[in-house]
Parts: C-alpha cells; structure tokens; sequence
C-alpha cells in the first residue's frame, strides 16, 4: 500500500501551544485549471465524509491527497479503502490544520461533527481553500452567520451536502408547486420519525479507546468525560456537538419548504413544545418529541419529530406535506404524489432516480473549475435553513413562548433566548473572527 503515514498528533492544546501563525491563516488564492487534477482532502473520515470522498472520485479529474481524522482506527481503515481507489500517493494527517497548509490541496470536505464545521470551515477559505462541508453547516446561528462572511470575504466556492438542491425529484416537484395548479399553499408540515435518535441504552463513561484523540474531537466544545454514546454516530443527540433530528434531517426538509416558498427572510414569530416523553430514560438530551410552528403571513410551516419510530403519514417516517386548496402534494426522496381534493386536478407520482449525491458532488467540481460560487447549495442557502432548524430548537427549550428572531441585531425579542444564539468556545479554540 503506496501510503505515507503520519503519527497523531497528541491533542489540540499541544498543537495550539506550539503554533504562533499557523501557514493556513496566511490566505491564498488558489485557482483550479480545467486541465489539472483537482486535488481534495477529507477532514472526518467515518461516515458522510467518506461518503462525500467515494463520489468525489468517480470523476476522474479528482485525487485525494490527505485524510485527517482523529480515530486512528478509523483513519487506518480508510486510507487501506482509498488505496484501493486510486494510485495517487497520500497522506494521514491528526491536525486538520496541517492540511490547510498545504500548497497543493485545491478543496477539503468537511464531514466532522457539527460542533466543528464552523472553524474547520473558516479555517479553510482562509487558506484559500473550496469547501464541500456537510450539513448542517453549524451547531449555532451565529457560526452560521460568520461561515457566510468567511465564504464571500475570500471569494471561495462552497457547496453544502445538502444534495436534495441536485434532484431532479426535487426540481420537478418546486416546478409543480410553482405552476399553481394546487392552488394557494396555506400549510406545509415537515417530519421526520427514525429510531435512532433516541438513545435507549444508558450506558457509564468509561476511558478513551486507544487511538483517539478525544481532547481534539471535543475541540471547542465543553470538556467532558468520555462515553461511547455521546461518539461515533450518536454525538448529534447532545447539544454541545448537534442538534437532534431538528438539525439533522430538519435541514434537508425545511430547504425544501423554505424553496417552495422562495423565502430569505427569517419567519414572523417560532412557536415549539417538546420534551422526552417517548423514553423519558433515555440518554439523549435532545427531544425525542418535538414540534415548531414556523408563522408567516399568509401559511404557517410547521415541523415534528418523533424519535424511537419509524412510521407517519401517508406511508412515509419522513417527508413534508403541501396543503393547497386544489389537492395535496407529498414527497419524501423516494417520490413525491398529489392527492387531489375532490378531483380538482389529476393524481400523479413522480418516482426519484436517487442520483442527486453524486450529481450534487459534480456540481461542486464544474463550479470550482468555472469560479462559479452559485452552486446548487450556497453557503446562504445552507446557512438559511441551518438558522430555521436552530430555531425550532431554540423554541423548544424556551417551552412554548413566541420567538421572534431580528436577524439584523442578532436578537430574540426574549433576552433569555440570546443564550442560545453564540456558543461559548473551550480554551484554546476561539470563536472566528474575519
């Protein structure tokens, strides 16, 4: 296996003790030819990241020259996965910071924790690098809003994983509601059922499994003991490093709800109720039952969850529903369907073709060749339905008041809820600042 090794580094604060002006906040503008490979590196190698990477390399334009991940069990599976995958030479990194460092590097993915998408991201387009980062594209409303000013300050092309914006399911479905042929949408309800977010089994902290750099996966985030259900795959149901099914599958869907309604703005007041009421002893601190009313002036937009099942309307454990006067319009990625009212107009289904994550991935490479920043999910876009998820949740521990967000003066109209807007970064990271 034609791969050069890099030992971890030991924890963040070591590194950042040792760094006086790391390479990276040194910007530069890199420009990618359309004749030249297009060199990416992945930061978070586990899950969507990797997933990002595998459909990064169906273009054989792209190499991969660098994986970071502070799981060394992890990072040693997948870089045994990506020599398989290409004959390119690459190398392990422990310190994201070490890639930006690099000349050569045109583009990272972002595929860590939520909790660490706002510095990786800001990190990154200082260094005059392109950004494909997951979604949501924070853990807060105000890293949302510095990830914006970051992105248009150093000019870079972002594309946020939020591939539903490539489908042509989607497309045809905004083209369908956008005809009027269902009249007037005077309600969209969002949902979003799926077991595993509700964390049933409690289970004690123990120590830190061998290879993981837990001080660093922590990074700005509180310091805490570890415990295997607050890690891999289950970290987004505490709020420090996620925010539950309303962050996680809220933003695919309410991009779809807030396109429909082609809105920018934030919405006239947020109303929510939530708790853990269906396992009241589970781990999870974020709501296993949770729902939001979203008021505007002429519809409301409302979103519910329910963690530990899988079954809902219509068929589906997920998926949104357009109530118009003329019929009914339901879709999920599978398909969407019209449900006419008293046959004001024709049934139809329309069946996905399930090629929108690749095709949302070759997006990205045409627009970082052409220096197009409007990609299919801009950095606004992105940041625009990660406020409205926060939101939902901001609402819900606030337990039923009436929310209205002033997004100019980064305000609530209750002071008790600007708590929520910023979170408080752990010594030694620091919060950006552009």
């Amino acid at each position: 296996m034609s791969i050069t090794r890099r030992s971890f580094l030991k924890t963040s604060s070591t590194v950042a003790a040792g760094l006086a002006m790391p390479a990276y906040l040194r910007a530069a503008s890199i420009k990618v030819s359309t004749n030249d490979k297009i060199n990416v590196a992945l930061i978070g190698c586990r899950s969507m990241g990797w997933a990002n990477l595998s459909d990064f390399l169906l273009s054989d334009e792209v190499r991969c020259l660098a994986l970071c991940d502070i799981d060394k069990s992890v990072m040693e599976s997948r870089a045994k996965e990506l020599a398989s995958m290409q004959k390119e030479k690459f190398e392990l990194y422990g310190d994201y910071r070490r890639i930006l460092d690099r000349k050569d590097i045109d583009a990272v993915i972002i595929g860590t924790p939520d909790h660490w998408h706002c510095l990786q991201f800001v990190d990154a387009c200082k260094a005059g690098k392109d950004v494909y980062i997951e979604k949501p594209v924070s853990n807060s409303i105000a890293e949302c809003d510095v990830m914006v000013e970051a992105a248009n300050k150093y000019q870079r092309v972002v594309q946020v994983g939020q591939q539903q914006r490539s489908a042509k399911l989607w497309k045809e479905m905004i083209d369908y509601l956008d005809s009027g042929v269902l009249g007037e949408i005077s309600r969209i309800h969002v949902y979003a059922n799926f077991n595993y977010a509700a964390i049933t089994e409690i289970v004690p902290d123990s120590n830190i499994p061998e290879g993981v750099d837990f001080d660093t996966w922590l990074g700005p985030a509180p310091e805490r003991t570890f415990n295997r259900q607050r890690f891999h795959g289950l970290w987004r149901m505490f709020w420090d490093y996620g925010g539950g099914l309303m962050t996680d599958w809220g933003v695919h869907l309410l991009d779809m709800a807030l396109w429909a309604k082609k809105i920018h703005t934030m919405p006239n007041s947020i109303q929510a109720n939530a708790g853990n009421f269906l396992y009241p002893d589970g781990m999870h601190e974020t709501f296993d039952t949770q729902s939001v009313l979203y008021q505007f002036d002429d519809y409301i937009l409302t979103w519910e969850n329910n963690a530990g099942i899988e079954s809902g309307p219509y068929g589906k454990n997920y998926g949104l529903v357009f109530t118009g006067k003329n019929g009914t319009l339901v879709a999920n990625r599978d398909d969407w369907q019209v449900y006419p009212e008293r046959e004001k107009v024709p049934g139809k289904i329309v069946k996905a073709d399930y090629q929108d994550h690749k095709d949302h991935v070759f997006n990205f490479l045409e627009c970082m060749k052409s220096r197009d920043r409007n990609t299919a999910c801009t950095i606004e876009t992105g940041s625009l339905c990660a406020k409205y998820a926060h939101l939902g949740n901001i609402a819900a521990r606030m337990s039923g008041v009436s929310l209205q967000y002033d997004d100019k003066n980064k305000s609530f109209n209750i002071a008790e809820a600007n708590k929520y807007i910023k979170p408080q970064y752990r010594e030694p990271w620091k919060f950006p600042r552009i």
